[in-house]
């Protein structure tokens, strides 16, 4: 009996989380379309058509392919994404904080969407009035 309960001192309480906890909103899960385009220039070009796996109100986490992301890049995101023409998507000015590398050659994003830009002119958003 006694080698039992020192088995048991000896086993942890707690474990501690992978990453750091820094969202301020509840993710949901929710299995939506997004565009996803580097914005800087200096990026090499392309455009991802992945779907979300989670969303929050300030960050979308998604599962993709493509080995050009990485922590710091900056993005543009529509999010929900139907077609480039739809007069109700909305695109976000985002920020890659996590790369995941994940089985079978994908990678997990996590990106937390800084601004909206929103080109009909409403308050808070940049482009033409």
């Amino acid at each position: 009996m006694e080698s039992s309960s020192r088995e048991d001192e000896s086993m942890p309480e707690t474990t501690e989380p992978q990453y750091a906890e820094k969202r301020r909103y509840r993710r949901a899960k929710i299995a939506k379309p997004l565009r996803v385009r580097p914005s800087d220039p200096r990026d090499e070009h392309f455009e991802d058509l992945p779907v979300s796996i989670n969303a929050s109100k300030e960050g979308i986490y998604f599962h993709t392919r493509r080995p050009n992301y990485y922590k710091g890049m900056r993005l543009f995101v529509t999010f929900p994404f139907a077609s480039a023409h739809d007069p109700m998507n909305c695109e976000y000015v985002a920020e890659v904080v996590r790369v995941e590398s994940l089985p079978n050659g994908r990678f997990g994003i996590a990106v937390h969407l800084k601004l909206t830009v929103n080109y009909g002119g409403a308050p808070g958003s940049i482009g033409p009035s």
